[in-house]
């Protein structure tokens, strides 16, 4: 892609609360199940608009950090924490994940990376990654897509994906009980998850060219939304799936 990438999410994701295709109702369910004590500290990596932080520190007595590495998202980020007021309880941070080192005096509570497994090689090392930030007995979440059916070589062809990019719904969860994690709760997207994200994409792609005539990267905006818009429909609805997993770390070693 020639066009800056975080400017294309920018766009194509600006009418999205959530930055990832799970539901408002979904996303609240989980964060109940988490059960996380007043005074916790949580971190999310590329956090997006930060929605799920907020809700998690508007539900439980918890301080947070958001890392995302969007020049564009980190503001809008900004103003959301700030539309929650919740300024003094979220920090942001306009950096790339791998850079960032949590303050090892006070290890976390949670640590998630929900939807940018790729900042540390895939889902196993995502999972390491934030279990090595988390005390024991703490929390670790990611999202993460899973394959629903044997994808089609044309569809990974016109994505740009390989097959091995992503497991099972069950070798998700298997790959964090390989670590030694217990695996507490999963949440999935459904069609109309899937519906709803993808189509926010393709509206305001069309509003942004329809408002912005001449920029130079609309030719390659509209082509790159028609081509996402296009796999979705003829291949990725069905063989594609989305999941949120928690996970807890053993607060002691197992006999």
């Amino acid at each position: 892609m020639g066009m800056d990438r975080w400017k294309y999410f920018g766009i194509t994701h600006t009418d999205h609360t959530i930055m990832n295709p799970m539901s408002l109702l979904k996303t609240d369910e989980l964060i109940d199940r988490m059960c996380l004590l007043d005074g916790g500290r949580v971190l999310d990596v590329a956090c997006g608009k930060a929605e799920f932080l907020c809700r998690v520190a508007e539900r439980y007595g918890v301080s947070g950090t958001g890392l995302d590495a969007s020049p564009i998202t980190i503001e809008a980020a900004r103003r959301n924490v700030a539309a929650w007021g919740l300024n003094g309880r979220i920090e942001l941070l306009h950096v790339d994940g791998t850079q960032y080192e949590p303050d090892r005096r006070t290890m976390l509570d949670l640590a998630s990376c929900i939807g940018a497994s790729w900042i540390y090689q895939g889902h196993r090392g995502t999972l390491e990654a934030l279990n090595r930030m988390v005390q024991p007995g703490g929390l670790v979440l990611v999202g993460e897509p899973f394959w629903r059916t044997v994808p089609d070589p044309d569809y990974l062809k016109l994505t740009g994906q390989d097959a091995g990019d992503y497991g099972t719904h069950r070798s998700n969860v298997q790959t964090g009980l390989n670590l030694g994690l217990s695996c507490l709760y999963t949440v999935v997207s459904h069609e109309d998850d899937w519906d709803r994200y993808e189509g926010l994409q393709w509206q305001a792609a069309e509003r942004y060219a329809t408002a912005h005539p001449d920029d130079p990267d609309l030719e390659e905006l509209l082509q790159t939304s028609d081509k996402n818009r296009d796999a979705y429909l003829r291949w990725g609805r069905d063989c594609l799936g989305w999941a949120m997993y928690l996970f807890r770390k053993p607060s002691a070693v197992r006999p």
